[in-house]
This record gives C-alpha cells, structure tokens and sequence, in this order.
C-alpha cells in the first residue's frame, strides 16, 4: 500500500511542480515539525489545496483519543478511521532516551492464551501511514525519536505492509531512522522472519518463545502448530548467521506455569549446540503483567523464581537479562495493550 509520501510526490507530479517541492514538504513535517499542509506556506497556495484535497490538512491520520502516564511511560490511545482504536507507548529514560512501542494490527488474530491483546481477535492491519503516524505524532509534539520496536498491538510480521512502514521509517529524507535503533518482536511468523532477513538484516529481531515445550507451547500460543517451535528455530539461526546480529528470546515468566528448573534448563537446551553463531542468541525475562482483560489463571512469577531461573541459564553460558517493567500501572506493559476495546 502507498504511503502518504508516495502520495505527495504523485500529486507534485501529477501538477508539473519541481522536484524540490517534495523536500520542501518533508523539511517542513520532519524539520520544522510542521503539522498542518495549510501551515506550509513555502508552497504555493495551489499545490497546498491540492494536498489538503486528496490528503487532509492534517499530516497525522491518527488522533489522539486518551493519554495515561506514570513515572517514566507515556500511553497513548489512538483513533485510527473505521472508528476502531489502537495503543502507543513513550519510555523515557532518565540519561534522556526516548523509546517508542508501536502497534501493527489493531488487535491479534493469535490467541496467545495470557495476552489481553489476544482478547480482542484480529480487527484489522494497520496501513503503513496508520503505523508511522504513531511516531510522527510524538515527533510533531517535540519528542525525540531514540528508537522504536514493533511490540506493541498485534504480529507485526503478519502484516504486509510493516516492511513498507519500514522503508519509511529508515528513508533520510523522512524519519531517517537507523535500522539499529529498531526492533520487530514476532511469535514466529516464518514467511516475515525470512523477509526480514533478506530485506532488512541490521533491524533487530526479537522471538516470543515463552516455552521451550512444543505442547506447552502450543496450549499457550496456537501460532506454535502453524509454525513449530524447531522451524523457528532453525530460521532465528539462518538470521543469526546471514545477519551477524544478535536475536533476543522474550520470555514472559508465568507463575506455575512456566517459570520451573525443568523449564530453564530446557530453554538452555534448546539455545546451546546451534552452532558458532549460539552465543548471539539472549534471553529476556520479563515479569508478567496482568490486567482485567487477562484470562484467569495467568500470574506473575516472584522475583526469587526469575532469579533462580536466570541462575541457570547462566550456569549454562546463556546470555540472559531480566527486563525492567514499565507502565504496568496503566497497562502499558508487554501483553497489556487492549484499548480498541474501550477507553
């Protein structure tokens, strides 16, 4: 799908304007942080209506509908057209870095069982403008743009038009982002793993995995039968060895449920004689966060339960960190986005 700036440079075409126009109208948005076609008076007032005509005044096609805040978060419920909503989340950190959790689909048509986003089922994909206007929104209202990672709403590599998004986000004349500073987190979506590969390797990856069981995995993430854990596998270590770049392990620690001895030294397993490559893959604890919209039944592991786990992954020579929590206090955290189903 055509993004917007494809759009801009088919009009200016399309009415035999110069080349430079579309530098203009780029200086102004991600310059100047011009949020209006009306405002851009560097234009000629023709070329400025013909703008507002096919695209609207307004360079966001999203709006903001209710923000939450906390210490360090900032969340950020979005309008998207069709009347149905999506979330955003701003992380700042105190040495002054800006990060950006974004959604790709509004809702997820996955299941995941401990996802209050699984709760909602797939609505729709976002469109490539509908994905980067929830950057450029926070870059208009003066935020810098450190980084940014698709785990937000949704299966980002279930959606065609995330590596369209992408070429916008990394394009110097727009976002100009560095394909470093942004990661795509997926429950091991093989077709999209094997695009990104190809198309984007210096872009970070990061898999889901939350049980090295096959079974297990399957009761708690449907996607493991349309996508087993193995063929994952082997296409992370095809990432690893193309690319050269670590891939991270997510791994959401769930009382009872996943977080035993038998479990870590099983992620081990599944992580160590991979090759030389092995020691690029790292593991992310992340403690669980609940919400009123999260099947029953799904708790957070206590702090001495990761630690131990963590222990003995690295009595094994795994790369592992536990993931600081954030926003879980206004449902910012991983698993607990769900406002298009209300405010």
């Amino acid at each position: 799908m055509k993004s917007k700036y494809d759009k801009i440079q088919q009009i200016i075409s399309n009415m035999k304007q110069p080349d430079y126009r579309y530098l203009q109208i780029t200086n102004a948005i991600f310059r100047v942080r011009t949020g209006e076609f009306k405002s851009m008076s560097i234009l000629p007032v023709k070329l400025r209506n013909a703008l507002i005509d096919e695209l609207g005044n307004s360079i966001c096609c999203i709006s903001p509908a209710l923000q939450k805040k906390s210490d360090q978060v900032g969340k950020v419920l979005f309008s998207i057209p069709g009347g149905e909503r999506i979330e955003t989340v701003r992380l700042s950190y105190k040495r002054g870095w800006e990060s950006f959790c974004i959604s790709s689909q509004c809702g997820c048509g996955f299941g995941c069982r401990f996802c209050a986003t699984g709760t909602i089922g797939l609505k729709r994909n976002l469109t490539v403008d509908e994905i980067t206007d929830q950057l450029l929104y926070f870059h208009l209202n003066g935020h810098t743009l450190s980084s940014v990672s698709f785990m937000g709403m949704g299966e980002p590599l279930a959606n065609p038009d995330l590596f369209d998004a992408l070429k916008v986000l990394t394009d110097n004349n727009l976002f100009a982002l560095s394909r470093r500073r942004i990661t795509i987190s997926t429950i091991g979506a093989l077709p999209g793993i094997y695009r990104l590969t190809q198309d984007f390797p210096k872009i970070n990856l990061t898999f889901s995995l939350h049980s090295p069981f096959n079974e297990q995995r399957s009761k708690l993430m449907p996607v493991n039968d349309l996508f087993p854990l193995q063929e994952v596998m082997k296409a992370l270590d095809n990432h690893i060895r193309r690319t050269g770049r670590k891939v991270y392990i997510a791994y959401i620690m769930l009382q009872g449920i996943n977080d035993s001895a038998a479990h870590a030294e099983a992620v081990a397993g599944l992580l160590r004689g991979r090759g030389e490559w092995e020691h690029l893959y790292q593991v992310d604890l992340i403690p669980f966060n609940p919400t009123g919209k999260t099947p029953p039944g799904y708790r957070q592991t206590d702090r001495t339960k990761i630690n131990r786990f963590k222990n003995i992954l690295r009595s094994k020579g795994i790369n592992v960190t536990i993931r600081m929590q954030f926003g879980s206090e206004i449902g910012a955290g991983c698993g607990q986005l769900y406002g298009c189903q209300g405010d």
